[in-house]
Order: C-alpha cells, then sequence, then structure tokens
C-alpha cells in the first residue's frame, strides 16, 4: 500500500487493483509529474498493488478476468514508466523472454505472467504469440536470458513445449535457463515429464519459485 505518501500514488495503487487503465495513466503521469523516480513508482506503487491482487487471488476474491485487468493497468504504467529507464543503471534480477508457443494465439495468461514478472524486477522480453521453438532460442542467446516462459492454452499446442526444450537442449543453452511451462491444461506432472523446471497453479508462485531458485529478493 503506497500509504499517506501522495494522493496520485493512492490512485494508481487502486488503479492496477481495480484493474482500470485509464486510470492507472493518469495516475502515473501524475506521479511523473510530481518527481517522483520511475523506479519509486514501481517498488513503491506498483510492486504492492500487483501483492495485493495476488493476495486476492489466493484468497479467491479476485478471479482471471480479474487478474487480466489488473496486468493490463499495471502494463499501461509501464509503458509511461519504461522510457525512463533507458541509461538509468536500474538494478535487473535477471532477464526473461517469454512467449505463447507454436499454433496457439491466447495471449492473456501470458501477458498477465509479463506483468508479474515486470513488477518484480524482471527485464522481460515478450515474444507475443505463435512463437516458434526457434525464436525462443534465438531470444535467449540475444538477450542473455536466464528464464524461459512458454505459455499454452490448448491440449493440442502445450506439445510444443517440449519442442522448444528440445530446441534449447539442441542449442546447448538447455542448463543455463530457467524453463516455466504455463497455461491452463499444464499440470506439474506435464511440466516433469517435458523436462521443465518450473510450474506454478499461477504467475504469482512462478515468480516465487523463479526468485527462490535464483536466490533473489
Amino acid at each position: 500500500m503506497p500509504g499517506e505518501k501522495s494522493g496520485a500514488a493512492q490512485k494508481l495503487f487502486k488503479a492496477v487493483v481495480d484493474g482500470d487503465e485509464e486510470l492507472s495513466r493518469e495516475a502515473t503521469r501524475e506521479l511523473l509529474g510530481e518527481g517522483w523516480d520511475p523506479r519509486s513508482i514501481i517498488t513503491e506503487v506498483l510492486v504492492p498493488a500487483m501483492r495485493k491482487v495476488g493476495e486476492l487471488y489466493e484468497r479467491g476474491e479476485y478471479f482471471i478476468p480479474e487478474l487480466v485487468m489488473s496486468a493490463e493497468a499495471f502494463r499501461a504504467a509501464m509503458d509511461l514508466l519504461r522510457p525512463h529507464f533507458k541509461g538509468s543503471g536500474a538494478p535487473v534480477k535477471a532477464v526473461a523472454v517469454f512467449g505463447t508457443v507454436r499454433g496457439d494465439i491466447h495471449e492473456l495468461g501470458k501477458n498477465l505472467a509479463v506483468a508479474v514478472f515486470e513488477a518484480e524486477g524482471f527485464q522481460v522480453v515478450d515474444l507475443g504469440v505463435d512463437v516458434p521453438p526457434e525464436r525462443f532460442a534465438d531470444a535467449v542467446v540475444e538477450h542473455n536470458a536466464r528464464i524461459v516462459g512458454m505459455s499454452a492454452l490448448m491440449t493440442t499446442t502445450m506439445l510444443e513445449q517440449r519442442s522448444v526444450i528440445e530446441e534449447l537442449k539442441r542449442r546447448g543453452l538447455r542448463d543455463k535457463v530457467i524453463v516455466i511451462a504455463g497455461g491452463a491444461p499444464v499440470t506439474e506432472e506435464w511440466v516433469k515429464e517435458i523436462g521443465a523446471d518450473v510450474w506454478g497453479r499461477d504467475a504469482f508462485e512462478a515468480v516465487r519459485i523463479v526468485k527462490k531458485m535464483l536466490g533473489v529478493e
């Protein structure tokens, strides 16, 4: 909770929790106009807001539609803040590449994961949807990524998650990255079968596991 620091900070916190994109943009502009450091906006407002969303979800008070709306409000704020980071030397925990696997054009789950990992201080490269295994591997090399997140919404397309891991192995990259397999049909058993590292019931659990594996807060 942003506390009593600023009315605009409280407005942004509420906008993200409520999933209000327009209010999120408005409050972010106000905070920048007040001279807030963009990194402070993230650490003192956006991260607590997304953690609040996670708590509401875990308590059964929020469901997927609310999570997606909050993620979009978070992304609206980040779109305004990101240009201020260029050359700022802002600390990054690690680079993560996320994408929806080949043959699958669903992006809601992937977008939520992107928002949660960004909120927790990771630099996220969003590869989009319908991403072939080769593109995941190329992105790992290009961005020196430590994390690969693969999303799939259908039982037919989740088979592509295995293909991504095989491509990482073929390129000698598998042991250099933490691989997350996510999506509605994905189970813990499937993650073990294909040799991925992380399965979480949701993006919030996944990021906690990844941070623990990396030994970062």
